[in-house]
This record gives structure tokens, C-alpha cells and sequence, in this order.
């Protein structure tokens, strides 16, 4: 399952460096599948979308932090929580229901995208 930040995120920002995935970005920001990974060019992610690593995505929120949930592996493979979730002083960083994984899938997408 992804995290997703909820609308009381009062835009601290003390998420974002805590990623290992680069799956979080400021409002407004666009993104790229690239970003903190080893992909590149043109991969199909282990959910079967195929996608160029290098393009640039629209953002997700225009006014809050914002997780991209194909990125976001809750740490595992790094740490043993979501480190988002740790460090948030609002705890706005949740689990997203929309978007359910089981560790070993996690883990699956956490080899993807750092093979090297």
C-alpha cells in the first residue's frame, strides 16, 4: 500500500528528504519516474504501465506535498516504517486505500527501480 499525504499537510516539507524513492514532491511540482531511481528510458512498471522514466509528469497536488504512489514503496527494502510518516509533525502521511500492495510487491518495486 502507498502512503498518501492528506489535506492537513501544512507544507513543512520534512518528508521530502526522507524519501528513498524520490516518490514525494512540493505542490506544484512536476515529477519524473527517474527522479531518486535507476530508471531510465522507456520501462514497464511492475503494476504492467508502460512509461518513459525520463518524461516529465503533471503534479499530482498543485497546493500540497504530494506522493506518487508508483513510486512509493512505504520504505520497505529500506527502513522498517514509512519515514515519511515518522517525521511528519501533523501526521498527515497515511495509508493510501486506493492503493493496496503486499510487502512482497513492495519489495518487488523497491528492486525495480534501484537494480544498479
Amino acid at each position: 500500500m502507498a502512503i498518501i499525504i492528506t489535506d492537513e499537510c501544512i507544507n513543512c516539507g520534512a518528508c521530502e528528504p526522507e524519501c528513498p524513492n524520490t516518490a514525494i514532491y512540493e505542490g506544484a511540482d512536476d515529477w519524473k519516474h527517474a527522479d531518486g531511481t535507476d530508471l531510465t528510458g522507456n520501462v514497464v512498471l511492475p503494476n504492467g504501465k508502460a512509461m518513459n522514466a525520463d518524461e516529465t509528469q503533471e503534479p499530482i497536488s498543485d497546493e500540497i506535498y504530494y506522493i506518487v504512489a508508483d513510486k512509493c514503496t512505504e520504505c520497505v527494502g529500506f527502513h522498517e516504517e514509512p519515514q515519511c510518516a515518522a517525521v511528519c509533525p501533523v501526521d498527515c502521511c497515511v495509508p493510501d486505500d486506493d492503493h493496496v500492495e503486499t510487502k512482497e510487491a513492495l519489495l518487488e518495486k523497491q528492486k525495480f527501480m534501484h537494480s544498479k
